[in-house]
């Protein structure tokens, strides 16, 4: 067991390390670039994919390495920790999961080879809508089957990636919610090729945010999506979505992970070298203690990612240790980003120091995927056993 374990973690160093390799060729300057632009990584895509990184998830069969989730964590994380920002691409990772565990052995055989090698991306996620938000069963987008095509129409907003995605995962509800049992019955996933339907149904516009995040809004309107694209069965589609969602949880939480241990970094070593005073700043308790606190909490967030990680892999129910592992390292990153910040004084507000760029952009990850307040819910009610709140 001992030589095991041993070989695992010399078995994530050294992946590890290759991440941080293929990410070292695209600095600082490359990412501020690409956010004063709000440009997509496109290079920094292709390299990921090309190493094969993006395809970890992907059975050997289809291409892929076959890894875990705790595999695919540590590649996000080294990706922020290097000072880029994975959220580019790391839907691949957890969307492609439902095509793999529900989609059917020809679409399987038809769709994840070309995702492994990059042929195709898979890399939109059409769940949120502009008037339903969170409370997913109440979905407006409707799929209606006449013959051999579902008619979709509806209007999803915040879906990242859109423009630079080939597949869309599309949540669609093929039952009238007042013609159901329970509310989380007659919702289908829908497999859209992107590049037949732009223009033919599905209409993009790009939302500008505060961070380089590649949002768009979708207005579907008649649009044909052969029946043959439907992953699944009809009407089951809402037990597919939250099974990827723990993925995605895990995920999220190893880039804040990634994102606060750049933030620690960068705290620590200016603490070191600016000098104030004839002493360098970093020798005051006043700046030491907020990054030491960032440290220790971001240390106890990345157990717990590692926890819910090794749960999911092994088959184990895991919502509530995802969702924790999240909220934990959302809140580890957000505090480490306030600490770097104000150790850098002004220069943190300063572009060229890139703490403003990463400030924006782990910001997101106390409202996305899921909110802080929606996990304490969560947790309240199903491992606290305290009535529904909502």
């Amino acid at each position: 067991m001992a030589q095991l374990v041993e070989e695992k973690n010399t078995f994530h160093q050294e992946l590890r390390q290759s991440v941080r390799s293929v990410c070292q060729k695209f600095p600082d300057a490359y990412w501020r670039e690409l956010d004063a632009n709000h440009a997509y990584p496109e290079e920094f895509v292709h390299a990921l994919t090309k190493a094969g990184f993006l395809a970890a998830l992907i059975p050997e069969e289809y291409g892929g390495s076959g890894l875990g989730i705790t595999e695919a964590s540590i590649i996000l994380e080294e990706v922020n920790r290097s000072g880029g920002n994975a959220g580019a691409c790391h839907a691949q990772m957890y969307t492609m999961g439902t095509l793999l565990r529900h989609g059917s052995k020809e679409q399987k055989e038809k769709y994840l080879p070309k995702i492994a090698d990059g042929t195709l991306r898979l890399q939109a996620f059409g769940v949120t809508e502009p008037n339903t938000g969170t409370d997913t069963t109440k979905l407006k987008t409707v799929a209606v089957k006449k013959g051999d095509k579902y008619i979709v129409n509806g209007q999803k907003v915040f879906i990242s990636r859109t423009e630079y995605s080939d597949l869309m995962i599309l949540l669609v509800r093929t039952t009238p919610l007042e013609q159901v049992e329970k509310k989380t019955q007659g919702i289908s996933v829908l497999l859209v090729d992107l590049n037949e339907a732009v223009g033919n149904g599905l209409t993009i516009k790009p939302i500008k945010t505060m961070m380089n995040h590649a949002t768009t809004e979708l207005f579907i309107e008649n649009l044909e999506v052969p029946v043959e694209n439907l992953i699944g069965e009809e009407g089951k589609g809402f037990s597919y979505i939250l099974d990827g969602m723990n993925a995605e949880r895990i995920l999220i939480a190893a880039e804040c992970i990634g994102d606060g241990r750049w933030f620690i970094e960068r705290a620590a070593n200016y603490a070191k070298d600016r000098v104030v005073f004839n002493r360098p700043i970093g020798q005051n308790q006043g700046i030491q203690f907020p990054i030491a606190r960032s440290h220790i909490n971001l240390e106890a967030a990345d157990l717990m990612r590692f926890q819910a990680a090794a749960l999911f892999d092994s088959g184990k129910s895991c919502g509530a240790e995802a969702n924790m592992s999240k909220l934990l390292a959302a809140d580890a990153s957000w505090e480490a980003a306030n600490a770097c910040l104000q150790t850098h004084g002004g220069f943190g507000f300063a572009e060229e120091y890139d703490v403003e760029r990463k400030f924006r952009e782990t910001r997101l990850y106390q409202v996305a995927p899921i909110s802080t307040n929606l996990i304490l819910s969560y947790v309240a009610e199903h491992v606290l056993k305290l009535p529904r709140s909502y």
